[in-house]
């Protein structure tokens, strides 16, 4: 944006275009208070304390845009006087100890700033407040009806739970809905209370009422929960945590967070945590020291080795685990066991975008920046409820359709964006690839493609323009059960945006041909042009956790190396070996559910398992627990004692997020810092020093001695890494990959010149419609969808071991009205779910989230057993399980 020039007290400054006085001020180093301001908001001008004088007229200077050579006074004797008046008459109506010394309030640092002491609020309170959440608390007599709790909830996380209350001076924050805050729709974002001036909304704890800037020890990382990659200030006292602070300056979240990352940090405190290594003997998990266990895991391995080869063991790697852990689990696997027998948990998520992207465009990563999707004319969310699974983002894209940008969501479900959709289209569940057909035919038909890019960047087109002559939306209508029209319109929307942006998420991947999903979804972006180029905003993929595209990035995969590079590939092996100094095993090795299946058959013999409660989130969950039991020897490295620990016999002790050094990749390719805030208790390990020790029990050194050091390797081998370090990451915040030179910045936006296939060109894929590998009957009627809600994260172990827990303390099952009718299944009633692979125990809920025929659940609950029910039908790409078609049916006690 232009700059322009002002003059500021006689001082003249250069300021954006389009920027308030009140941001030129600031950036000019004046301090005025602006108790209705904050800059993550639009401007409110009601509280009259920023008053200044622009060309001799009194003015707000929160709601006074700057003008070129505008003459702002801010100094004068009565400038001062009516800021003051305005801030003791919005005192005066609250008690003295809105202004105590132990307040840190905005409000009480404004005061104090300017003489104001306690003697001048005269309120007498006794308005009372609200305790009943466990995350926000409210104190009535505090609030002066700023509002900017108010906008906050609306413009920044589009909830619009709260409203003000009242009349004149009693008007107050309150919830929406009336009643207690706890029975509201708030979803805990925390951005109400780090928005309060006075203090009147707080967090409970010792973090109440504190801000980064006036916390003597803050500690900046990025959160470990879902893949958005938020920075996170975290305060600490005394070796604990008091408060966990969104970062103003944050690249992807610029000062907001959700419930997870903001409050969901009880767990590391909690007495469940593991804190000494844990050995089985006699059947049964006892404390030892590291050097007893790590022995027994050393011997373990080596007696695996010696009974079945190097292919006898194997390793799932986390992506809870930074990139330098991963990196070191892989080289560790490979070269001091000599297998690529290493996986981790995308497998179970995203393996079919890495398989469809690289094979339309050459990487396996989205496309471009969250930036650039923000600025997209028309959104795509398929597959996706990003307000639940990833809220910052589900915030940011509501807050660009309230600007104004078109939105079509494809979701089987009515839940969070679809309810603001301009179309949403309801596809039966495992149906995807006939809706993109469908759209993309009447792309074709109404002459929405952009021509030139087909001809000259793109490589495909007749076999697709071939296969969708079977694809008329009249067709599709009957796969999909969505109205053709509804189909005409959505592609109209896309087809004629200019700047089209898709967003997606496991309702893309999780079928058993997910991959062609994927391949599917990308067809549309090709054919309009939009990947690559300044006319479309391409594919994001919404990864689930906060390091599934860095543990992939790293090589913690059968068949890959670090930076993606094949294993069979003997230019990639070579340079490889050159920075390791010791060979790579040729051959691809096992896949997650290979291991399993080859621990059954008696041919694995060790397994460990990094951070991933597979015996919770794996499908057909009771063959998985079968494959731990015939494993000779099970290394588990976990926080808890989770329900895959229970059943290992060597339970190591490790960090947690807070707790550790290295880097995370987030869902747009950003590698952040991650940096310990705490040390983990006890004599808990990061999974960085544990891996260390376990080669040095078994003799052998493995370099990298540090995190640093570890990816400073890493982009040895990687040329797409070359460019990253942690030094470049301390001084920048975040930088994407590919980077391949510490001169040059990331590519942000990929493609720009080629695309990274062998001829350079985008692959437009032509893969028919193929059904689902389950199917409803009489015995089976209803369909089941697993995925997430707003409090919990996957198994549930990091958010159920605090406050959270009070937020959503069942697992539910989601019901059409029709289809409890027809089962006779009441609201709220206990109810047996039964699949053709197992049972699961949950509460029904019933509404009309669900299309009739059709049930979601979470897998937020161990205890629930949902993966019980899952089947073993996988991507036929990449063995990613089909969790989002189950045939169930519901049974009442």
């Amino acid at each position: 944006m232009t700059g322009i020039r002002i003059e500021v007290d006689g001082t003249s400054i250069g300021v954006p275009g389009g920027a308030s006085l009140l941001e030129a001020l600031r950036a000019a180093g004046k301090d005025l208070p602006a108790l209705c301001s904050d800059d993550r908001l639009g401007p409110a001008g009601s509280c009259r304390t920023c008053l200044v004088r622009a060309d001799g007229r009194t003015a707000a200077a929160c709601v006074t845009p700057a003008t070129p050579g505008v003459r702002v006074e801010t100094a004068t004797d009565d400038l001062r006087r009516l800021r003051r008046d305005a801030v003791e008459l919005i005192v005066s109506a609250l008690p003295p100890r809105a202004l105590s010394e132990g307040n840190p309030g905005e409000l009480a640092r404004v005061c104090r700033s300017m003489g104001i002491g306690p003697d001048t609020a005269q309120g007498a309170g006794g308005r009372g407040g609200d305790d009943s959440h466990p995350y926000v608390h409210l104190d009535r007599d505090l609030c002066i009806a700023c509002g900017r709790c108010v906008r906050m909830c609306a413009e920044v996380q589009g909830t619009f739970a709260l409203t003000l209350a009242g009349r004149g001076a009693d008007t107050v924050v309150a919830p929406g809905t009336g009643g207690p805050w706890a029975e509201s729709d708030c979803v805990a974002c925390g951005g109400c209370v780090d928005t309060c001036p006075t203090g009147a909304l707080t967090e409970p704890g010792p973090g109440r009422g504190l801000t980064s800037a006036h916390h003597p020890a803050v500690t900046r990382t990025t959160c470990g929960y879902c893949g958005v990659g938020c920075s996170l200030d975290i305060a600490t006292t005394d070796g604990e945590v008091t408060a966990v602070l969104p970062a103003r300056d944050g690249p992807v979240n610029q000062g907001h967070a959700c419930v997870k990352g903001r409050f969901a940090h009880g767990g590391l405190t909690s007495p469940e945590r593991l804190t000494r290594p844990l050995l089985r003997r006699d059947g049964r998990l006892e404390p030892v020291g590291w050097d007893e266990a790590l022995g027994h895991v050393a011997r373990g391995l080596r007696a695996a080795v010696a009974a079945g080869g190097p292919d006898a063991v194997g390793a799932i790697s986390s992506a809870h685990a930074t990139n330098e852990e991963n990196y070191l689990v892989q080289k560790f696997m490979r070269v001091v066991i000599g297998t690529n027998n290493v996986d981790n948990c995308s497998r179970l998520c995203h393996s079919p975008s890495a398989a469809g992207l690289t094979a339309s465009f050459g990487l396996p990563g989205g496309t471009d920046s969250f930036d650039d999707v923000e600025r997209s004319d028309c959104l795509l969310v398929v597959g996706a409820n990003p307000v639940e699974a990833h809220p910052v983002v589900g915030a940011r894209l509501l807050g660009r359709v309230l600007r104004g940008a078109k939105l079509v969501v494809a979701d089987p479900r009515a839940v969070g964006l679809a309810l603001h959709a301009d179309v949403h289209l309801r596809p039966r569940p495992g149906t995807n690839v006939a809706l993109f057909h469908g759209l993309a035919h009447v792309l074709l038909a109404e002459g929405l493609t952009d021509e030139g890019f087909l001809r000259e960047r793109a490589t495909g087109l007749p076999e697709l323009t071939g296969l969708l002559a079977d694809y008329p939306p009249e067709a599709v209508a009957d796969i999909t059960g969505v109205p053709a029209a509804d189909l005409i319109d959505a592609a109209r929307l896309y087809g004629e945006a200019r700047r089209p942006a898709i967003v997606y998420g496991l309702g893309v991947t999780e079928h058993l041909h997910g991959t062609d999903g994927v391949r599917s979804l990308a067809n549309l972006a090709i054919l309009r042009g939009a990947v690559g180029t300044g006319r479309g905003h391409g594919l994001s993929p919404l990864r689930g956790q906060n390091n599934v595209q860095g543990a992939s990035d790293m090589g913690a995969l059968p068949d890959l190396l670090p930076g993606h590079g094949k294993v069979t590939d003997p230019a990639v092996r070579d340079r490889t070996e050159a920075v390791w100094g010791a060979p790579v095993p040729e051959r691809p090795g096992l896949r997650i559910p290979g291991m399993f299946a080859a621990a059954r058959a008696g041919e694995l013999r060790a397994l460990w398992v990094i951070g991933e409660d597979v015996c919770v989130t794996d499908p057909d969950a009771s063959k998985v627990a079968e494959a731990l039991e015939a494993c000779p020897l099970v290394v588990c490295s976990e926080l808890f004692l989770s329900e895959t620990a229970r059943r290992a016999d060597v339970v190591l002790p490790v960090a947690s997020w807070l707790e550790k050094d290295g880097t995370f990749v987030n869902f747009d390719r950003r590698f952040q810092r991650v940096r310990p805030a705490v040390p983990p208790p006890g004599e808990a390990r990061s999974d960085f020093d544990v891996v260390h020790a376990v080669a040095a029990a078994m003799g052998v050194g493995i370099g990298c001695p540090t995190p640093a050091e570890a990816l400073a390797e890493c982009g040895r081998a990687a040329p797409v890494f070359a460019g990253l370090s942690h030094d470049r990451l301390d001084r920048e915040g975040a930088v994407p990959w590919p980077c391949r030179n510490v001169a040059r910045p990331g590519e942000a936006k990929l493609y720009r010149d080629r695309f990274a296939t062998a001829d350079g060109r985008a692959h437009l894929a032509a893969a028919p419609y193929l059904p689902p590998g389950e199917h409803p009957d009489a015995d089976y009627p209803l369909v089941l969808v697993t995925g997430r809600r707003w409090a919990h994260y996957n198994s549930g172990s990091m958010t159920r071991h605090g406050a959270n827990l009070a937020l959503d303390p069942v697992d539910f099952l989601d019901l059409h009205p029709d289809d409890a009718h027809r089962h006779a299944v009441r609201d709220g009633e206990p109810v047996t779910v039964e699949s053709r692979h197992g049972r699961a125990r949950l509460i029904a809920r019933v509404g009309e989230q669900t299309a009739p025929g059709q049930a979601f659940c979470s897998f937020h609950f161990p205890a629930s057993g949902i993966n019980r029910l899952t089947s073993g039908h996988a991507d036929t790409v990449t063995s990613c399980p089909e969790y989002k078609v189950t045939a169930i049916r519901v049974i009442v006690p």
